[in-house]
């Protein structure tokens, strides 16, 4: 891993617009077929979209370069559409329709820097989680407030940005449902396989930031001599605050050799 020490990012607000290269011509396609695909009737949903599909769908924008980008200016115009599109929205299933929505305020494609921390919580993740054991031993905590005057709320690039200066560089972050959370947190660890008790106290310090929000996203990683000798891996999980300005990260290694 890389140093725990964390650093400000130097500067006040500055706004600066998407990448001038679009990434739409090959996205927005591949977009649509995924769309197409599934509204067949061999779909899983039938005509009907659901969460899976449109997650796919989406997935379109975030690596069409063949790595993590995050989302463009053509990109973002072309998905207001889309969220305006009444036919559209009402093919989607209720947790589609959310995962569609969480997305779009996640990619707003703006790449803001902001001055602020996370800072390492206090306690140990085991006495936060209420429970000693794998999970416990592989997590990593941070934790900031973005200050008021600035004109910032977290975002896709401030997210990565927040991670990419006490972990390694992840990939872009996406949207979760706290089922998902439980079975991410339920996966093994670099130290084991957690235990109930430890997942149950993780969930629920987790979401005690996003609890009114819904806002939960991860993203994953890997790193080879960051920290350790050879090759390392995790996930990390960001809950956002209702005004998406104060994130909790939570970072989970989970493979090293």
């Amino acid at each position: 891993m890389k140093t725990l020490s964390m650093t400000s990012l130097v500067g006040g607000l500055m706004l600066f617009a998407a990448p001038a290269f679009a990434t739409s011509t090959t996205s927005i396609p591949a977009f649509e077929a995924s769309i197409t695909a599934a509204k067949s009737p061999s779909s899983p949903g039938g005509a009907t979209i659901l969460r899976s599909e449109i997650r796919t769908a989406l997935d379109s924008f975030l690596h069409d370069t063949g790595g993590p980008t995050g989302v463009d200016t053509a990109e973002r115009a072309y998905l207001t559409t889309r969220l305006n599109d009444t036919p559209f929205q009402q093919s989607l299933t209720g947790t589609a329709a959310k995962y569609y929505a969480d997305f779009y305020e996640l990619n707003d494609a703006t790449t803001p820097s902001v001055q602020w921390y996370l800072n390492p919580v206090a306690q140990t993740p085991a006495s936060l989680y209420g429970a000693t054991g794998p999970l416990a031993y592989s997590s990593t905590i941070r934790e900031g407030y973005i200050p008021n005057g600035q004109g910032v709320v977290a975002n896709q690039s401030v997210l990565m940005d927040a991670f990419g200066n006490f972990g390694p560089q992840s990939g872009t972050f996406e949207p979760i449902t706290v089922k998902e959370l439980i079975a991410l947190l339920s996966g093994h660890t670099v130290s084991g396989t957690p235990t109930v008790d430890e997942v149950e106290g993780a969930t629920a310090y987790i979401t005690a930031i996003s609890r009114n929000s819904n806002r939960l996203y991860y993203s994953t990683w890997s790193c080879r001599g960051c920290g350790a000798p050879g090759y390392t891996a995790g996930y990390v999980v960001a809950a956002v605050s209702t005004d998406r300005r104060f994130v909790r990260m939570v970072n989970v290694m989970t493979a090293s050799d």
